[in-house]
């Protein structure tokens, strides 16, 4: 029987993993009309990560939940559930989730995929809160992770220079009733009428593959640059202003803001609706590119490794996608 009473959450533990593999932007230069300059100049990137010819997306999460595993000082038998937020899954069905079940040698748990585009993980955290608030589990495995090298058109300069591949992990748990380290709100919207600023048109079962679709290049991904910045501030700005009212929470409270990692200029902007100094925002952009659903926990796990991040801080996630999804969690780390 269920506890009626709401429980909190914790992050237990988090990790991450980049391939070894490394596409810089004087790389670029040699496949499309592009520069270094030009490149960082509009976004912050210099490099990305790129997953090696053998290496799927479950094997980069399995590497990542290895390390949050750890860091938790837990076993992938205390795990109750597995939920991986990607658009770059290594099949169209069984769900990735299953996968990283199987190979991390999980129990028989509940494993499923979650596709909200780089709002993913955002989504992946406040979905696995509600199953803990409700004390359904105990600690859950939020996993976010991509090899969207994949999926881009190394023709299309509006695309290929910003993404790359990689994985992060947290590992959320049951909170003790004494712990202040808890997720203090969350919240996640969608706007499906700008789904085509940002799409993959074919692939799906309106457009399946077909050789006049792969000649034509229409299953790769397509995006509306301008419009999606212009998008992509206000939907995140929001987010960030709805948790922290939400908490009562004043943005000079906030240690850390760890946003999506899409594109540096995107970040600025964020950052100066609340006159908020960029110090205090994590930027890993330069080195790994946008890396979608991935991009917040790494971003997170590399600040917390590095020390920056730093338990019992006040942390506020948010990101965008496609969709058009938006997302923020409010947390004390």
């Amino acid at each position: 029987m269920l506890n009626t009473s709401l429980y909190k959450t914790k992050i237990s533990g988090i990790g991450s993993f980049l391939p070894e593999k490394i596409l810089t932007n004087y790389d670029l230069e040699k496949i499309v009309e592009t520069s270094h300059d030009w490149i960082v100049q509009r976004t912050g990137i210099e490099k990305r990560h790129i997953a090696g010819e053998n290496e799927s997306t479950s094997d980069l999460i399995v590497k990542a939940a290895q390390k949050a595993l750890e860091d938790a000082k837990m076993s992938v038998q205390d795990i109750d559930m597995i939920l991986v937020a990607t658009v770059s899954g290594d099949l169209k069905m069984p769900a990735t989730a299953c996968l990283v079940q199987t190979k991390l040698g999980a129990r028989n748990v509940m494993a499923f995929d979650l596709s909200a585009a780089c709002t993913g993980f955002v989504y992946g955290l406040h979905i696995a809160d509600q199953f803990i608030k409700t004390g359904v589990y105990k600690n859950i495995m939020v996993c976010g992770a991509e090899s969207l090298s994949r999926l881009v058109n190394y023709k299309d300069r509006e695309t290929c220079i910003l993404f790359g591949d990689g994985a992060g992990v947290f590992i959320v748990s049951r909170a003790q009733n004494t712990d202040q380290n808890v997720i203090m709100t969350s919240s996640c919207h969608a706007e499906g009428a700008h789904a085509e600023l940002l799409w993959m048109e074919a692939g799906g079962t309106k457009m399946p593959i077909t050789p006049d679709v792969l000649e034509k290049g229409q299953h790769f991904m397509k995006m509306k640059g301008k419009e999606i910045f212009k998008n992509a501030t206000r939907t995140m700005a929001a987010c960030c202003h709805e948790s922290l009212n939400a908490a009562d929470v004043k943005p000079e409270q906030l240690d850390w803001i760890v946003p999506h990692q899409a594109n540096l200029r995107i970040t600025e902007a964020v950052a100066g609706q609340f006159d908020f100094p960029l110090n205090k925002v994590i930027s890993t952009v330069h080195e790994t590119g946008n890396t979608s659903a991935a991009s917040i926990p790494i971003a997170f796990d590399i600040a917390y490794r590095d020390g920056r991040i730093k338990r019992g801080q006040t942390i506020l996630l948010t990101a965008f996608g496609a969709g058009l999804t938006s997302g923020s969690v409010l947390l004390k780390f």
